[in-house]
């Protein structure tokens, strides 16, 4: 009766079998995990055997179960990731390249189409007259005044009707000895050439010399007709009138300076340095008296 049953299992197992063709029986699904037969080609994750073919060159029909929880392909962020990082390399590349051809002087310079444009229609200097001077002058001083100018009128209020300015004038003013306008006798020479007597005229302050560079309007005020004057009427030669009211305060502060005893300290002091040099030992320098 043994015999019989083991004759019973071969002939079982020759019946499994056929000519490269099997079938392979996985453990009975449970409740829990229930088995799902995979088509022929499809790769089992189970047994470790290519999808369709079993060792012996056969196909193969194969039934795995499904993953658990555990197991199934978590949702990343990867691809999200290495597309940023790629678009950041990307920039910082491009970015490096215009910094580097800038560096270099490769980049090319483009003009902008809208740019401002000069246009210099001026005249040829025209020279006028020459003349000579006989001029030593001796000092010079710089001044800097505000000139505030108010222009407005009786009952109209700031608001309505006002013009004020603020100006800052900046110029020099030269002070020099015209030695074209010294006459006969006024210089002595002695026999032996050893002293001498010179009579000078007074210092003269030259014209006040205004600094354009350093000479502005610091601030405005303008009521509203006189805005809606300038915009229909405006004065070209304002600015003018400015300037020469900042030479005219400019000159009459000159004059009360100290700018004329320097002059005449400086003009006394050269003559005798060249004089004492050309071996004269009494020297005497006057000036008219102011």
């Amino acid at each position: 009766m043994a015999r019989n049953s083991d004759d019973r299992s071969d002939d079982r197992s020759d019946d499994r079998y056929e000519k490269g063709r099997a079938t392979v029986s996985e453990p009975h699904p449970t409740a829990e995990l229930p088995e799902v037969a995979r088509g022929v080609g499809e790769q089992d994750t189970g047994t470790g055997w290519p999808a369709g073919s079993d060792d012996a060159g056969g196909s193969v029909a194969v039934k795995s179960r499904p993953r658990t929880r555990e197991e199934a392909p978590r949702a990343t962020g990867g691809g999200f990731l290495r597309g940023l990082f790629w678009l950041v390399a990307i920039i910082g590349v491009i970015v490096a390249l215009v910094v580097g051809t800038r560096a270099m002087g490769w980049w090319p310079h483009l003009k902008n189409p809208f740019g401002s444009k000069t246009t210099d229609r001026s005249q040829p200097v025209l020279l006028k007259s020459i003349q000579d001077l006989s001029r030593y002058v001796a000092a010079e001083g710089n001044f800097q005044i505000v000139i505030d100018l108010q222009n407005d009128r009786k009952y109209v209020p700031d608001v309505l009707l006002n013009d004020r300015t603020l100006f800052v004038a900046a110029g020099s003013v030269e002070a020099y000895v015209d030695f074209s306008s010294i006459g006969q006798g006024a210089i002595t020479d002695s026999p032996d050439h050893k002293s001498a007597e010179i009579k000078l005229p007074a210092p003269a302050l030259g014209k006040p010399n205004i600094d354009h560079n350093k000479s502005y309007v610091f601030a405005q005020q303008k009521g509203l007709f006189n805005i809606v004057g300038d915009l229909f009427n405006g004065d070209p030669n304002k600015q003018q009138q400015l300037y020469l009211l900042g030479e005219q305060r400019i000159a009459d502060a000159a004059k009360e300076s100290e700018l004329p005893q320097r002059a005449q300290e400086n003009t006394r002091k050269m003559l005798e340095s060249m004089l004492r040099a050309l071996g004269y030992t009494s020297i005497t320098i006057t000036f008219p008296s102011p």
